[in-house]
């Protein structure tokens, strides 16, 4: 005799709140993580066994049952949550990331092969998400920047339990998704690159310097703040060798200065980063460019952004309608719904991937360029790493 319906998911439930290393979920399974807190070793924990530092790992089904027995007050059918874990599962929810089964999202990479192959105007908008496999920690992901801060803040959290990413900018290079856009605009079929990242990786890439809008700066560029005149060096612009003269910034109260001084005959005058810091407004040229660029867009491929920064997010639907977007992030993004709309011959618009951004865009190439041009292309990374490192490095 068969198991009924709600049975099989009973029994999947149970296993999955009580194998949060993830003993039940396959490689290929849709999943979600979350990271709540490091609870003491005196907080009652009836539910979830929860690995190290408050993480843990559920089937999408068995997170939607647990989320809503947290928000009804710790009971919702068979569970019974403890106040405590009920906080955990509430705290966890607010950065929880989501990844779509393997299955899933190779059906969805041959949608978005399609959407950019009939457009005529494709753009890129990427944010931190993107170079998470550099090594470069993102803000609001399960170890993000702006996560740890809040949670120290809140819960008290103990450093070793806060992981954090210490790469140095100077080493980083890019990855399979930086590099797929750069050949989809040698192929024809990316125009624009609107970034949110500062780590200079998509010009590293080979990114042509009129081809993108850097909303918020490159680490690796420097202008002078006279005349304008910008210089991309090898290394980041602010280091901690150099000492910058005092000249706090009226908007971010910080010294954008580097410590170095403009080349340009009869200029002389001192250079800045072009890092945008909280309080900073975004380069008028910069952002001007980038929104007459979004204007054009008939479709925009949204790589590792939660989309939450303004005024960034608003360029994301700034094209004519209907908007295609395509969005892959491993959280939720207040423009989700958008991917889902249909046209008029009712098929779907966009599209919308949860997970990671490499994983994606290797699936999109296979239906983009011929198998053997692809793996050749694929082949010749260890060449392309060779001259990233050639333009990296201290003077």
């Amino acid at each position: 005799m068969m198991a009924s319906a709600s049975s099989f998911e009973e029994c999947c439930l149970h296993q999955c709140l009580n194998s949060a290393s993830s003993k039940v979920l396959s490689k290929s399974d849709a999943f979600v993580k979350i990271r709540a807190f490091e609870p003491d070793r005196t907080t009652p924990l009836t539910v979830v066994n929860w690995d190290r530092g408050g993480v843990a790992k559920f089937h999408y089904q068995c997170w939607d049952k647990l989320l809503e027995a947290a928000r009804q007050n710790g009971n919702a059918g068979q569970l019974r949550l403890t106040g405590a874990e009920r906080n955990m599962v509430v705290e966890g929810a607010k950065t929880a990331e989501f990844h779509d089964a393997d299955e899933k999202v190779e059906g969805e990479a041959a949608h978005i092969a399609e959407i950019l192959l009939n457009s005529r105007n494709c753009i890129a908008f990427t944010g931190a998400g993107i170079s998470t496999a550099a090594g470069i920690g993102d803000f609001r992901g399960l170890d993000g920047k702006w996560t740890n801060r809040d949670k120290k803040k809140q819960y008290g959290a103990s450093a070793s339990s806060l992981s954090t990413s210490k790469c140095s900018l100077i080493d980083l290079r890019p990855t399979y998704s930086h590099e797929a856009l750069i050949k989809l605009m040698e192929i024809g079929l990316l125009s624009f690159i609107i970034s949110q990242n500062t780590d200079g990786l998509h010009r590293l890439s080979g990114v042509p310097p009129e081809k993108i809008a850097e909303l918020h700066g490159n680490s690796f560029v420097e202008k002078c703040e006279k005349c304008q005149t910008r210089y991309e060096r090898r290394f980041p612009a602010r280091t901690n060798k150099i000492k910058c003269p005092d000249n706090p910034c009226r908007m971010c109260k910080m010294s954008h200065r580097t410590g170095r001084k403009c080349e340009k005959r009869r200029c002389d005058s001192y250079l800045m980063d072009t890092i945008i810091h909280f309080g900073d407004n975004l380069e008028d040229e910069v952002l001007k460019r980038a929104e007459f660029e979004a204007s054009k867009a008939d479709a925009v491929l949204i790589l590792g952004s939660t989309l939450m920064v303004s005024p960034a997010h608003l360029l994301v639907t700034r094209g004519p309608e209907p908007h295609r977007l395509i969005i892959c992030n491993r959280q939720v993004t207040p423009y989700d719904d958008e991917c889902y709309k249909v046209g008029r011959d009712m098929k779907q618009l966009g599209s919308r991937v949860f997970g990671d951004c490499d994983f994606l865009m290797r699936e999109v190439m296979k239906h983009i360029m011929p198998s053997a041009e692809l793996q050749q292309w694929e082949k010749d990374r260890a060449e392309r790493l060779k001259i990233y490192d050639s333009k990296r490095g201290l003077d």
